[in-house]
């Protein structure tokens, strides 16, 4: 069957118009040697029953966990069902926004009403709408921060190492310099961060709670931070967002995050989406697309681009940013997921979430050989240590269960709202189980 959109006909008409008798005389100018004079090597054309079957045979293969215990940055929460629908209508079905945007005003509303509920939940006076995934978001964060005397990035050793990674990525192609501020017992070592200050450090990064789960004290590293004359950058997981104070409350000047919990299924790392936030002071310096709500000659409320600090938009040496794609469909998404657990419901996720953590962390470490690893506070995720690992981490995927994630020191365990009781005791007694052999 033909893939190409047009008919036999209309492709006779089409050469016509342009004086050719057929397709070839349009390559008149290639050297004739150059020209393939046989059919492609290639099997012939599937039906799309045939292309369904081979596309299911190999999507039966990828194994499904009905327990998750694993997060490290992507989380397996609960999605209602209107949450998948909403974004599925062929009126949002697309990234993008068209370059005369005033004329789609339903996505700008719908980008308007994202940066509305991404500023009620991190404090901050504004939000964009178009950075890839947390780790980007972090990246373009320090990068905003920097100007012509400082040029150095500090970022914890306990964030996320993708976060780290990528921040690393942008320092090398901008020539500037990050260093990596120690942890100590599972959280920023304060001291460390303090002796590291100076007139050259324009930001510093933290994770809020960082990668292995632990609560950091965000407003003592705010202050240590500003006292140098830097600017603070917290990296805020959305749903713990929830029950902990806001990054502003922090004392943060920009607050970043990955949106995935919002909404978006695990997905084998994406689409995915980062959220950016700051104060008006910094609000120019924000990248991406900034939806604005104003009225038009009616006097009839209408939304518009305010702000595009884009190298498509303006010149490419005043632009704050490269960032290109506009990720209106997965800010749907979370706007969709937010609107339907509201204030109560996202709080009740962040506790049920961090109560099953909890209650999984108990049991583990019951177990013997099972130690927590970092004492301090910790949200949904928790480090332990654990023997035998491999064998252990495999007895719980033939049990169902996706385990922990290895990492240097232990295992990183994580718990959501959608583990139920009888599902954590399962796996609690799959490891005592192993571990009694």
């Amino acid at each position: 069957m033909s893939y190409v959109p047009s008919t036999p006909a209309q492709r006779e008409e089409m050469l016509r118009a342009v004086g050719v008798k057929d397709y070839r005389e349009l390559y008149r100018d290639v050297p004739q040697d150059m020209l393939l004079d046989r059919p492609l090597d290639i099997p012939s054309g599937m039906s799309e029953s045939e292309v369904t079957r081979a596309m299911s045979a190999m999507a039966a293969k990828n194994v499904v966990f009905p327990t998750i215990l694993r997060g490290a940055g992507a989380y397996d929460h609960y999605i209602p069902a209107v949450v998948k629908s909403i974004p599925a209508k062929e009126e949002f079905l697309t990234a993008y926004t068209p370059y005369q945007a005033e004329m789609s005003q339903g996505v700008l509303q719908s980008i308007f009403e994202y940066q509305t509920m991404i500023c009620e939940l991190t404090g901050m006076d504004v939000s964009n709408a178009s950075v890839y995934d947390g780790a980007t978001a972090a990246a373009e964060a320090a990068a905003m921060c920097r100007d012509r005397k400082r040029r150095v990035t500090l970022i914890s050793a306990a964030a996320h190492p993708d976060a780290i990674n990528t921040v690393r990525t942008y320092c090398y192609g901008t020539g500037d310099e990050l260093k990596i501020v120690p942890a100590k017992d599972g959280r920023t070592d304060i001291d460390a961060l303090r002796s590291m200050l100076d007139e050259s450090v324009a930001s510093f990064y933290v994770q809020q709670p960082n990668f292995f789960g632990q609560f950091e004290d965000a407003e003592a590293l705010g202050e240590a931070v500003h006292a140098a004359g830097a600017m603070f950058v917290m990296g805020c997981n959305p749903i713990a967002l929830g029950v902990m104070k806001t990054p502003r409350e922090c004392g943060a000047d920009v607050a970043v995050g990955e949106g995935q919990p919002l909404g978006m299924p695990i997905g084998f790392g994406g689409p995915y989406l980062g959220f950016m936030a700051t104060t008006e002071k910094h609000m120019r310096k924000l990248p991406g697309r900034i939806v604005g709500e104003t009225v038009d000659s009616k006097g009839e409320r209408a939304y518009v681009l305010s702000l595009q600090a884009r190298e498509q938009h303006i010149r490419r040496e005043k632009a704050s940013s490269n960032i290109c794609s506009n990720e209106a469909l997965c800010a749907l998404t979370a706007s969709v997921y937010l609107a339907t657990v509201g204030p109560d419901g996202l709080a009740e996720v962040a506790r049920q979430s961090m109560a099953k953590a909890h209650y999984l962390c108990k049991g583990l470490t019951a177990i013997n050989g099972v130690e927590l690893v970092y004492k301090g506070e910790f949200f949904h995720e928790f480090v332990t240590t654990l023997p035998r690992q491999d064998e252990v981490l495999a007895a719980l995927e033939k049990s169902g269960i996706l385990g922990g994630l290895p990492i240097e020191g232990g295992v990183l365990w994580c718990a959501t709202e959608k583990a139920g009781k009888a599902e954590l005791d399962r796996a609690i007694a799959v490891v005592k189980e192993v571990l009694a052999k």
